[in-house]
């Protein structure tokens, strides 16, 4: 099946270019006619909402629920699965592309309760296998890694050190527990609420500007881990060709020096890097929004909360912390906290001679000064710069949870996220496993065999993000490997002078 009658055509929404067979393997936990049949007419079983996860309900979310096509277009890089017009009942489920045989999968099972077996360098041809072996298996975890020079289930006949990767995603880590020193909410570990969920709005937003504009990416995905953090998976053919060396000094770009438990004192360099300036215009806002005030972190909401942030200060500015402190304890001072924040930066700009018509004090020396000056900047970094697991973005062979399985500890999907209105991403409106079900029966009871309906995450609530990562994400990046292939054979017929 190939795309070459397709070069001049672009697609605004992406659609299965095969059909889904039925695996007559599966367990019986996981009744289906077929993965992804929306003509099933078994029902998916009362769930008891109580219960997150399951055997079962894990059973029945990859018989019915997962998105194979989805995640087969787009690992495979290949633009013939963007065309929603080709013939459904295609039985062919192996692309144009070599790239999806090469990639690596992982399978965390549990034979029986309690029981691991991690399973790495698995790959598969197609579709079909890769729907086939997670429908047997049932995997607790799906772990997805690089595209090696060989199949990787082949590796064991290979030669030693044959096997090779060759590229792979730029992918990104952030989880809630590297905050646990700034998280005042209560929360810490595992635990997330809302509160310090915001944490992961800011990094996103951070991240995926710097991404875009210091290294024009433009092909960037970011998707909800599942329990406490954001996954990014940069997929451009330029960030997937990245060596070691360039991945560890893209992630070491955004790393920012935030102290330790045992040094927690930090400064930014002067003059301030760009990439930081953006940042600081980025979280400054919404530190003072969700950061400051009680209903957030509550770091200006009481006596002993701006006390404890004033000793912060630098030294030299002890003047300004004891004025202010004198000035907020006042009975008659109802300043917000998002007010004393204003006052306290713009007490600091006096104090250093860069606001209004005082005089820098003579004992206040140039370093104390840029001090000073950074110390809001350093501040804001300190409670909102994003957080990165640098080690899961250095190399090419390390291996990232896949986007849509599910977290066994919540039961909750791995949806993908939009940075456009990440501050309205809710992890707890998540839908888990139970509730997935629960949508499938009422759907199928309102509206019985809807043959209008190709997907059965299409009668979910995972049908907005997942539909919206095909036509938001998926489509337009195979779109522009459409348009690079058809180049690259432009060019070589240019050489031959075939035209």
């Amino acid at each position: 099946m190939g795309a070459a009658n397709d070069d001049n055509e672009e697609y605004e929404f992406g659609d299965d270019t095969n059909s889904s067979k039925s695996n007559n393997d599966a367990r019986p936990a996981a009744p289906s006619t077929g993965p992804q049949s929306s003509s099933s007419s078994s029902k998916s079983s009362s769930a008891d909402s109580s219960v997150v996860f399951s055997p079962e309900l894990l059973g029945m979310y990859y018989s019915r629920l997962f998105p194979y096509q989805i995640l087969y277009s787009w690992l495979s890089y290949d633009p013939s699965t963007a065309n929603p017009n080709n013939s459904s009942s295609s039985k062919s489920l192996t692309s144009t592309s070599s790239t999806f045989p090469r990639r690596e999968f992982s399978m965390t099972i549990e034979p029986t309760p309690g029981n691991e077996v991690y399973i790495r360098y698995q790959s598969f041809l197609s579709q079909e296998e890769l729907t086939s072996a997670i429908i047997k298996r049932r995997p607790t975890k799906i772990d997805i890694g690089a595209v090696f020079n060989y199949p990787p289930k082949d590796n064991k006949s290979l030669p030693a050190g044959k096997l090779q990767t060759v590229e792979r995603e730029l992918v990104f880590d952030i989880d809630l527990t590297d905050y646990d020193g700034v998280r005042n909410c209560g929360c810490s570990g595992a635990k997330i609420c809302p509160k310090c969920w915001t944490f992961m709005g800011m990094a996103v937003e951070v991240m995926d500007e710097g991404l875009r504009r210091d290294f024009g990416f433009e092909h960037v995905a970011w998707f909800y881990s599942g329990r406490r953090g954001v996954h990014c998976w940069v997929c451009d053919d330029e960030a997937r060709k990245l060596t070691n060396e360039a991945r560890s000094a893209v992630a070491t770009y955004f790393e920012v020096n935030l102290g330790s438990e045992k040094n927690k004192s930090f400064h930014l360099s002067t003059p301030l890097h760009p990439s930081l300036s953006r940042a600081y215009k980025i979280l400054e806002p919404q530190f003072a929004s969700c950061v400051l005030p009680e209903e957030g972190h509550g770091l200006l909401a009481s006596r002993t909360s701006w006390i404890k942030l004033l000793q912060t200060l630098p030294d030299a500015a002890n003047p300004v912390a004891a004025k202010l402190d004198e000035k907020w304890k006042s009975n008659k001072n109802n300043t917000t906290p998002q007010e004393k924040w204003t006052e306290l930066k713009s007490a600091l700009m006096t104090f250093i001679g860069k606001g209004g018509n005082a005089k820098v004090p003579k004992n206040v020396s140039t370093t104390d000064r840029i001090r000073i000056e950074h110390w809001p900047i350093e501040t804001v970094f300190k409670h909102t710069y994003p957080r990165l697991d640098i080690n899961v973005s250095k190399m090419q062979n390390h291996l990232l949870k896949s986007p849509f399985c599910v977290h066994p500890k919540t039961g909750r999907v791995c949806v993908p996220i939009e940075v456009a209105t990440v501050e309205n991403f809710d992890p707890f409106q998540v839908p888990t496993l139970a509730q997935l079900m629960k949508e499938l029966d009422e759907y199928e009871a309102e509206h019985g065999k809807d043959e209008s309906v190709k997907y059965d995450w299409q009668k979910t609530s995972l049908k907005e993000p997942f539909e919206r990562f095909q036509k938001k994400f998926l489509v337009p990046m195979l779109n522009e490997e459409r348009r690079a292939q058809r180049e690259v054979r432009e060019r070589k017929a240019a050489v031959v002078g075939d035209f």
